[in-house]
C-alpha cells in the first residue's frame, strides 16, 4: 500500500509519523472519510470543505485543499480497488508534551483501503452516554475518537454495527460513525445540527433528495419510529431492523427503501454533488 504522507508518496512500511504529533499524544486532528468507487472519489469537494470547516473550528490553520485534493488522485490512482474508504487526517503536528501546539507545522496523511457493500440492514443499540450539543468539538470531526470506539465496542458485543446517542436534553443525536434517520405516519425526519449530531456528508444529500425533514426528537421515537435507517459515507443509506430489544422488519421499509433507491440513482449520476 502507498500512503500520503507529507508531500509525497510513501510505502506504508517506512512511512513513519512522529510519537510527539499532536494527533497522537492529545488527539489534536481531523479527519474525512471518502467512498471511492472504481478508482474516483464521491462528494469530494464537500469532504473537503468539512476538513476545512473542522480545521477552523479547532484552531488549525486550514489545509491546503489543492493539496490535500492532489494527494487524495495521487493515493487512490496507487492503489486501485472498486470498493475503497479514503481516509484524510490532518494533525497539530510535532508540538511539546501537553496541550500547547508546536510550531513546526502540520502533518497530513492521505491512505486508503478497501471496503465492502454494507447489508441492506442492521442492528443498533442505544447507549447511556450522552452528547454535548454545546462543547467545543461539538459539529467537528475531529480525531478525539475514543467516546466512539467505546460505544461501538459495546455494540458489537450486543451483534449490532452501530450504537446511537442522545444528548444532554434527551434528544435523538447520531450514532458513533452515521446519522439517524426516523419515518414516522410515512414522513422522513432526522435530528438537526443543533442536537449537537455530525453534519454529515450522505446526511446532507439523504436531506436534499428525499425531502426529510429536521427535526427535534425525543430519544424514545426510537420506541414508536415505523421506520428506522442511518446514514454515512460507506453505509450510504441503511435501514434498521433491530433497535436494542425491538425487532423491526428485516428487510428495509416502503419509505427506506425507496430512500436507498433514490440515493443510489442520484450518487450514479454525479460522484461530486
Amino acid at each position: 500500500m502507498k500512503i500520503w504522507l507529507n508531500g509525497g508518496l510513501q510505502d506504508l512500511d517506512t512511512a513513519r509519523v512522529s510519537v510527539l504529533d499532536h494527533g497522537l499524544t492529545v488527539g489534536d486532528g481531523i479527519f474525512e472519510t471518502v467512498k471511492t468507487v472504481e478508482g474516483r472519489p464521491f462528494a469530494l469537494t464537500r469532504h473537503l470543505d468539512r476538513l476545512a470547516r473542522s480545521a477552523r473550528g479547532l484552531g488549525l490553520p486550514e489545509p491546503d485543499l489543492d493539496e490535500v485534493r492532489a494527494a487524495c488522485a495521487a493515493v487512490i490512482d496507487a492503489n486501485p480497488m472498486p470498493l475503497g474508504r479514503l481516509r484524510i487526517t490532518y494533525t497539530g503536528g510535532l508540538s511539546p508534551l501537553g496541550s500547547d501546539r508546536g510550531d513546526q507545522g502540520q502533518t497530513l496523511v492521505v491512505a486508503l483501503g478497501e471496503a465492502d457493500r454494507r447489508p441492506d440492514a442492521t442492528a443498533v443499540i442505544t447507549v447511556p452516554w450522552t452528547r454535548n450539543e454545546r462543547g467545543a468539538l461539538t459539529g467537528l470531526k475531529t480525531t478525539s475518537y475514543a467516546e466512539n470506539v467505546v460505544a461501538l465496542a459495546r455494540a458489537h458485543e450486543q451483534g449490532a454495527s452501530e450504537a446511537l446517542f442522545g444528548n444532554t436534553v434527551g434528544q435523538l443525536c447520531e450514532g458513533t460513525g452515521s446519522n439517524v434517520f426516523v419515518v414516522l405516519d410515512g414522513e422522513i425526519h432526522t435530528p438537526p445540527v443543533a442536537s449537537g449530531c455530525l453534519a454529515g456528508i450522505t446526511r446532507a444529500l439523504a436531506v436534499d433528495w428525499t425531502g426529510a425533514q429536521e427535526t427535534d426528537l425525543p430519544l424514545d421515537v426510537l420506541d414508536r419510529a415505523d421506520e428506522v435507517f442511518l446514514t454515512s459515507t460507506l453505509r450510504d443509506v441503511q435501514a434498521v431492523h433491530r433497535i436494542d430489544g425491538r425487532e423491526l422488519p428485516g428487510t428495509p421499509g416502503p419509505v427506506t427503501a425507496k430512500a436507498m433507491r433514490i440515493f443510489d440513482e442520484r450518487a450514479a449520476d454525479d460522484l461530486d454533488p
